[in-house]
């Protein structure tokens, strides 16, 4: 079975950061990780992936401002969000592959707001 844990959501202003964490608990070995996010009223998109050689892709509208990270020894990935502005209010989801197949977290709301 695989489980994934998502944690660090919350409120914050305009021009703050934010760190996402996402522990899964599997007994497979773990393809991609990433994360993905669903804005009210919009379909869930990409936010950024990390594969388990370290290559990073990420959503233009967040290139520079967040970074994603992971710790393959501990099957955790990272999200850490700077300058974060009203649109990147959303539903954040925490994304793994094994073997071709997506499993999903629950999701961690995210509010950009002042």
């Amino acid at each position: 079975q695989v489980q994934l844990v998502e944690s660090g959501g919350g409120l914050v202003q305009p021009g703050g950061s934010l760190r996402l964490s996402c522990a899964a608990l599997s007994f497979f070995r773990i393809n991609t990780m990433g994360w993905y996010r669903q804005a009210p009223g919009k379909q869930r998109d990409l936010v950024a992936t990390i594969s388990n050689g370290g290559i990073t892709n990420y959503a233009d509208s967040v290139k520079d401002r967040f970074t994603i990270s992971r710790d393959s020894t501990k099957n955790t990935v990272d999200l850490q969000m700077n300058s974060l502005k009203p649109e990147d209010t959303a539903v954040y989801y925490c994304n793994i592959r094994i073997g071709g197949k997506n499993y999903w977290g629950k999701g961690t709301l995210v509010t950009v707001s002042s």
